[in-house]
């Protein structure tokens, strides 16, 4: 199995919620991080491109695991800050 995924990686877990509201409420995922993602990948609006097992740390790999396609993550804690994670595909 193999995912394509995208993250707004920030230091503030509040943040992290506060983002989470706002996807929930209807807000760009790829605007959002944009404008507050921590990570390189936010010039591409957070897409991290496709990967498979063992290619990102646990926590964020076991939360991938369990979302569906086009869905939208808790924040999830790893030693990078938190995660807001959505799941473009599966393959």
């Amino acid at each position: 199995m193999e995912w394509k995924a995208s993250h707004i990686l920030v230091k503030d877990r509040a943040q992290a919620q506060l983002l989470v509201q706002r996807l929930k409420q209807g807000a760009s995922f790829e605007a959002m991080a944009r404008e507050f993602s921590t990570c390189p990948s936010k010039n591409r609006g957070g897409d991290l491109g496709w990967f498979g097992p063992g290619q990102m740390v646990k926590p964020f790999e076991d939360a991938v695991r369990k979302l569906g396609a086009g869905s939208i993550s808790d924040v999830v804690s790893t030693q990078f800050g938190y995660h807001v994670i959505k799941v473009t595909a599966k393959r």
